[in-house]
């Protein structure tokens, strides 16, 4: 988008909301704010402009701007990933990091909020550790983590994981306390969480069938969207940490439901 858009550029509604729209397929989430100054208009003409784009159901307002509402067939590439929402992964991070305790083997999936909890775990000596990431080995490693497995399989770069049928059976052959997910998705009206693609999913679903304690890490964005494949139902998911923007989002749902959030 035009760091300086001329005086007129976007004075047709039409105009100025297929804009927006294009904004929000690149980004995973748009800053009310910020398509303000991008659009050179009014913070009263982005509101009204996102309230017309909800009320069509091509996007889904949230705290502090929007994110588009679509059928995920890929992911944001890491670059993209590591670059949204810092400071809530951050948060997200440390809070799920409190969950494991002293002596735990542990499962970190490849993913940028996943990779958040590695570093606040990684000094912890009692702690064993298998991942299929590679961007979590690397922070392990370099933290001086000293029982590190890494899981071998099929090199996948959108996310820095190792995927496919290699991995999914070499996650098999473990047994931990806790697993520690990265999602697309989070899909509270199918009840479901979802990624990317087959290659990371069955890898995830290996992931859940090993642990004694599933923990989700997923920041607002992952809301309020799917993706094309489905990784688990949420009845299989014990935590989902995430932070306060999604607790809107949480209220109707079943009270089962709504005691597996953890929100910071």
């Amino acid at each position: 988008m035009s760091e300086h858009p001329s005086e007129n550029e976007f004075k047709s509604s039409a105009v100025r909301q297929a804009r927006l729209l294009e904004q929000l397929r690149i980004e995973v989430f748009a800053d009310a704010q910020k398509l303000k100054d991008a659009l050179g208009v009014s913070i009263a003409t982005i509101r009204r402009d996102l309230s017309e784009l909800e009320a069509r159901g091509l996007l889904k307002r949230m705290h502090g701007g929007a994110a588009i509402i679509n059928q995920a067939t890929r992911d944001y590439s890491t670059p993209v990933r590591e670059g949204a929402n810092t400071q809530e992964k951050a948060r997200i991070g440390a809070a799920a990091a409190e969950l494991v305790v002293e002596g735990d083997a542990v499962m970190i999936d490849s993913g940028t909020t996943t990779l958040q909890v590695a570093k606040h775990l990684a000094t912890r000596q009692s702690l064993t550790f298998v991942t299929n990431g590679a961007d979590i080995l690397t922070e392990l490693a370099a933290s001086g983590a000293q029982d590190i497995h890494l899981i071998g399989g099929q090199y996948i770069d959108l996310n820095r994981s190792l995927g496919g049928p290699l991995a999914a059976e070499g996650v098999r052959r473990f047994s931990v306390d806790k697993t520690i997910l990265s999602v697309t998705a989070v899909d509270l009206d199918r009840g479901m969480i979802a990624t990317a693609t087959p290659q990371i999913s069955s890898v995830q679903q290996a992931m859940i069938e090993i642990a004694r304690t599933v923990i989700v890490v997923a920041d607002h964005s992952k809301f309020q969207r799917s993706a094309l494949s489905v990784i688990a139902p949420l009845q299989k998911i014990d935590h989902i940490v995430t932070n306060e923007a999604t607790r809107p989002l949480t209220r109707s749902l079943p009270a089962d439901l709504r005691s597996k959030f953890i929100f910071v």
